[in-house]
């Protein structure tokens, strides 16, 4: 082996022992457009089957398709106070280990009818706001108002279930003029 070869080798398993410690894949990486959230991609795939829960596709398109869950955490993360995006993000951090808790289920594995059910009892939990069951209310109501604002405001919604007409728009008269 000549030097050249073994110094060119030598520069490469140092670079290599150096970047090593950057390269940590133990911990999921925080979305950057959220910066107020702290929330990971496992986070944004857990609310997404939350919205498809809310608005399920079976006549209209389902939320994942106008990506509705893109909305609530825009709006989550623009138009909540502190306090409440803590609560947010607590209550959907919380929220598997919740129906697990509370359904015997992770909320990932019900089926549609059992989704329904856990949202409709999580919505209508008792408690304080500082308590896990006041988490979840919270974000599930956040979620729910996010989610119904972001879909009847979808350009789906506004060009083909009720087209959207610009004021003043038509006028349908039902009166029929006479001569005096």
């Amino acid at each position: 082996m000549d030097r050249r070869s073994a110094m060119k080798q030598l520069a490469i398993l140092t670079g290599g022992a150096v970047l090593m410690p950057a390269c940590d894949f133990s911990e999921e990486s925080i979305l950057q457009a959220y910066q107020n959230l702290n929330i990971t991609q496992s986070n944004k795939v857990l609310l997404s089957q939350v919205t498809n829960t809310i608005f399920p596709g079976t006549t209209l398109k389902k939320a994942e398709d106008l990506m509705i869950q893109d909305f609530v955490l825009v709006m989550s993360n623009d138009c909540l106070s502190t306090e409440q995006q803590a609560g947010f993000v607590k209550g959907l951090k919380g929220w598997e280990d919740f129906s697990k808790k509370t359904f015997g289920k992770a909320f990932s594995k019900m089926d549609q009818k059992e989704a329904e059910e856990a949202i409709m009892k999580g919505m209508a939990l008792e408690g304080e706001n500082e308590s896990e069951a006041g988490h979840t209310r919270q974000f599930l109501n956040t979620t729910k108002r996010f989610a119904l604002q972001g879909y009847l405001n979808s350009e789906y919604f506004m060009t083909e279930i009720k087209p959207y007409e610009l004021v003043p728009a038509r006028f349908y008269g039902s009166k029929l003029i006479e001569n005096a």
